[in-house]
């Protein structure tokens, strides 16, 4: 049985479609937009509808912008010969706030996982391949997640590059700032020994 008019179940359907909104936060979102004054819906709407038509990738590392080149890339202050390969823009996005990596970044736009059927062709390997044939890159730092899938990445992302001659690393991992080791998995606690520095 609806409860609301067809808009409003309408609404509440498309919002619940985005990721990590359920039923309720749809509902609550739906109300609020409705609630607000008309021109405030039209520049959200606007917005959305701008975004899609605009964004696109970066020219060189793939992350989502509205230029050619996206600010990171623009920057004539950041180290070029440095390329931290990230799963998504939100991955680099989280690097950024730390302010202190100044090196450029490529996004991957996902992780290779044979089980969901995304192979290297699926992910932003090729067009890091083609960066890397400039012969300006010294160092690929690979940052994709401590998961089954970003390991794989990272895996094949270093066997590609080692015989180029190019530096490749792996950001460290191990036990979170906070964590209490009882409470961390094996894996991530051999990670963390393994990775350990002298103090």
């Amino acid at each position: 049985m609806d409860y609301f008019s067809g808009h409003i179940s309408t609404l509440i359907e498309q919002l619940s479609s985005l990721p990590g909104i359920g039923p309720k936060t749809a509902q609550r979102l739906a109300f609020h937009i409705i609630s607000q004054p008309e021109e405030r819906v039209k520049r959200l709407a606007e917005s959305i509808t701008s975004a899609r038509a605009n964004v696109r990738y970066c020219r060189e590392c793939c992350t989502l912008t509205d230029a050619d080149l996206c600010p990171v890339c623009s920057n004539p202050k950041r180290d070029k010969t440095t390329i931290m390969v990230v799963e998504t823009p939100r991955d680099l996005a989280a690097y950024e706030k730390t302010g202190k990596y100044r090196g450029v970044y490529h996004v991957l736009h996902g992780a290779i996982s044979p089980m969901l059927g995304i192979g290297p062709d699926d992910i932003k390997l090729k067009e890091l391949m083609k960066r890397l044939a400039g012969g300006d890159v010294t160092e690929v730092i690979i940052a994709t997640n401590s998961s089954l899938e970003g390991e794989t990445t990272a895996m094949y992302i270093s066997k590609l590059i080692k015989p180029t001659g190019i530096r490749v690393t792996r950001i460290a991992s191990g036990v979170p700032v906070g964590g209490d080791l009882e409470n961390i998995d094996e894996v991530t606690l051999l990670r963390a020994l393994e990775g350990r520095t002298q103090l």
